[in-house]
C-alpha cells in the first residue's frame, strides 16, 4: 500500500433479521471516514458485506420453511437497501456465499492446516449459538447465561477440529507492544492484552450433524469450517486475494477495521492469530466501537426495541439520511455507547441543522440578496487562509482520532461563529448607516464561513453539505468535485459569484413543512 491509499472495512452483518441503527452505526461512522480520506486525496477502498453461514442462519431459514440460501439473499437485499438509503460509498459488497470467498477460505485452511496448526481432537463444552462460539464459566454471568444474549449455551461434544491459538500468543503480545494504535480505543487494547494472559486453542469446525450450512473442511466432507473463520476471512477476499493480485497489493493491510466491542476478540487475537499462521500482513489498526442503545436499552428483538432507519424516515417524514448520519455520530463519543431516543433526536436535529446552521445559510443569502444584488460582495477577505485556518486543523485531527462528535462540534461552533457576527455587527444597522465596505466584509466572511464549513460537514452530511454548496452558487454538487481538504483554507468564495436561495436546506423535524407529504 502507498501513502495515497486507504482502505477501510466494516464487520460483515449476520443476516437473520432486518437491519437496524446499530447495524447503521457501525456503517455510517466507517462512510465518514471514506469521505474524509477522500478528501485528504486519497484512493479509498470501503469494503462491507453480509455474514451467511452458521447454526443461526440455519435455524432461522428452516423456521421459515425456506433454504438458508433464499433466506440469505432476502435479507441481503433489505441491507443494501438500507445502506443505499444512508448513502454509504462503499466499493463492494461482499457475502460469505460468494464464490471467490469460499476459495480464500479453503486456501487460508490449508496453509494453517500446512503450518501444522490445525488439529482434530474430540471436545465437549458450552456452546452459544447467538456468539456462534464455545465459551467457558468465566464467559458467563452469575446465572450462566451469555451475558450478550441473555441465554444458556448448550452444552456440545464433537470431534472437531482446533486451531493452536495458543501458538501465537507471544507474538501478538510483541505486535500490540510495538504498535500501541493497534487495538483503539485504547482501553480496549488493555483488554486485549488480558485476554491474551489465559489463552488457550480453539474449535475451529462443527461436524454437519451439528450445522451443514457452511463451507465444508477441505478433504473432510463430514466438518464444516467455523464461522468466525469463514467470516473473518472476508477481509481479504473483498480486497482481491487469490483473484486481483494489483488489487490486493494495493489495498491490504487494511488500514481500520471497524468493529463493534462485542466482537473484539475474533478481530484482535483470532484474526491476527490465522493471518501470522498463514504468513500474511496485520491489518494496521482495529477500532471498536460502543453500542447504540435505544431509552437506555440495549437492542434486541426480544424487547421490542428495534429502530429502522426507515422507522426514523418514516415518523420523521425525513427528506434524505443525513438527519440520521449527523444524530448518530454525534450522541457520544465515538468508542463509547450511545443511547437513541426519538425527543434527543428531534431536539438536535432541529437545533443544530435545521435552527442553527440552517437559519444562518438562508438569512445570510437574503441579506446578499438584499444589498449585494444576489452576488458574493468584495472585501479584503477574498483571499485563501483568511479565515478558520486553525479551526480546519483541529477538525481535520478530531476526524484523524475518530473523534466524530468533537468534528461535528468545532464545526458547529464556527457557525455558532458566524451568527455572533451578525447579531453584533447587525447588518441592517451597517446598509441603513452607509457602511458598505464594512457590510461587504460582513457578509463575505459569513458567506466564505458557510463554504468551509460545508466542506468540512461533507463527510457526516453530504446530502446538506451538498445543497448549501449549491445554493452558495456553485454549478457541480460538492460530492462529485470532492475538493481536497486544503481547499478549505487554500481556496475561498469567488466575489461577484451568484448565489441560489431555494429555501430552508431542512425543515423543522415534527413542523408543519416537515409533515407536508403526511398531510397530504
Amino acid at each position: 500500500m502507498s501513502a495515497n491509499t486507504y482502505s477501510i472495512t466494516t464487520a460483515i452483518d449476520y443476516v437473520n433479521a432486518a437491519p437496524h441503527l446499530g447495524h447503521a452505526y457501525e456503517k455510517i461512522a466507517t462512510d465518514v471516514m471514506a469521505r474524509f480520506q477522500r478528501l485528504l486525496g486519497k484512493e479509498v477502498f470501503f469494503l462491507t458485506g453480509s455474514d451467511e453461514h452458521g447454526t443461526k442462519v440455519e435455524k432461522t431459514a428452516r423456521a421459515r420453511g425456506v433454504t438458508p440460501k433464499q433466506h440469505t439473499d432476502e435479507l441481503v437485499e433489505e441491507f443494501k437497501k438500507a445502506w443505499d438509503y444512508l448513502n454509504l460509498t462503499y466499493d463492494r459488497f461482499i457475502r460469505t456465499t460468494d464464490a471467490d470467498h469460499y476459495a480464500v477460505v479453503e486456501y487460508l485452511w490449508r496453509k494453517m492446516a500446512a503450518k501444522g496448526d490445525i488439529y482434530k481432537k474430540r471436545y465437549q463444552g458450552l456452546y452459544c449459538a447467538g456468539c456462534e462460539k464455545f465459551v467457558t464459566e468465566r464467559d458467563l454471568n452469575e446465572a450462566g447465561e451469555c451475558p450478550n444474549h441473555q441465554r444458556k449455551p448448550e452444552v456440545v461434544e464433537e470431534e472437531n477440529y482446533f486451531f493452536r491459538l495458543s501458538n501465537y500468543k507471544q507474538a501478538i503480545q510483541d505486535h500490540m507492544k510495538s504498535n500501541p494504535g493497534f487495538v483503539l480505543p485504547e482501553f480496549r487494547a488493555t483488554e486485549i492484552l488480558q485476554m491474551l494472559e489465559n489463552l488457550e486453542d480453539i474449535s475451529v469446525s462443527r461436524h454437519k450433524d451439528s450445522v451443514s450450512w457452511g463451507i465444508s473442511v477441505p478433504d473432510d466432507a463430514d466438518q464444516v469450517i467455523y464461522v468466525w473463520i469463514d467470516a473473518l476471512s472476508n477481509y481479504i477476499t473483498g480486497v482481491g486475494f487469490l483473484h486481483d493480485a494489483p488489487l490486493f497489493a494495493k489495498f491490504w493491510p487494511a488500514d481500520v477495521h471497524m468493529i463493534g466491542k462485542d466482537i473484539l476478540r475474533f478481530h484482535a487475537i483470532y484474526w491476527p492469530a490465522m493471518l501470522l499462521s498463514a504468513e500474511l500482513p496485520l491489518p494496521r489498526q482495529i477500532f471498536a466501537h460502543g453500542f447504540i442503545n435505544i431509552n437506555d436499552a440495549k437492542i434486541s428483538k426480544s424487547v421490542g426495541n428495534v429502530v429502522s432507519p426507515f422507522t426514523l424516515q418514516e415518523r420523521f417524514d425525513l427528506p434524505n439520511p443525513d438527519p440520521i448520519r449527523y444524530y448518530l455520530m454525534t450522541v457520544a463519543s465515538f468508542g463509547q455507547d450511545g443511547s437513541f431516543t426519538e425527543e434527543e433526536f428531534k431536539l438536535k436535529i432541529n437545533a443544530d441543522l435545521a435552527n442553527n446552521l440552517g437559519n444562518l445559510l438562508n438569512r445570510t443569502l437574503n441579506m446578499t440578496n438584499k444589498y449585494f444584488e444576489g452576488r458574493v460582495p468584495q472585501s479584503q477577505f477574498a483571499k485563501p487562509g483568511a479565515l478558520h485556518t486553525q479551526g480546519a486543523t483541529e477538525v481535520r485531527e478530531a476526524y484523524e482520532q475518530f473523534e466524530f462528535q468533537k468534528a461535528a462540534e468545532l464545526i458547529l461552533q464556527l457557525v455558532d461563529w458566524a451568527n455572533k457576527e451578525i447579531n453584533d455587527k447587525e447588518p441592517w444597522t451597517l446598509f441603513k448607516n452607509d457602511q458598505i465596505q464594512d457590510l461587504g466584509d460582513l457578509m463575505y466572511t459569513v458567506l466564505e464561513t458557510l463554504r468551509q464549513v460545508a466542506i468540512m460537514l461533507s463527510p457526516i452530511t453530504p446530502v446538506l453539505s451538498d445543497e448549501i454548496w449549491s445554493q452558495l452558487g456553485y454549478q457541480a454538487p460538492l460530492s462529485e468535485l470532492i475538493p481536497r481538504w486544503a481547499d478549505i483554507t487554500e481556496a475561498h468564495i469567488q466575489p461577484g459569484q451568484p448565489i441560489q436561495l431555494k429555501g430552508p436546506i431542512l425543515p423543522r423535524l415534527d413542523s408543519e413543512l416537515a409533515g407536508a407529504n403526511k398531510k397530504k
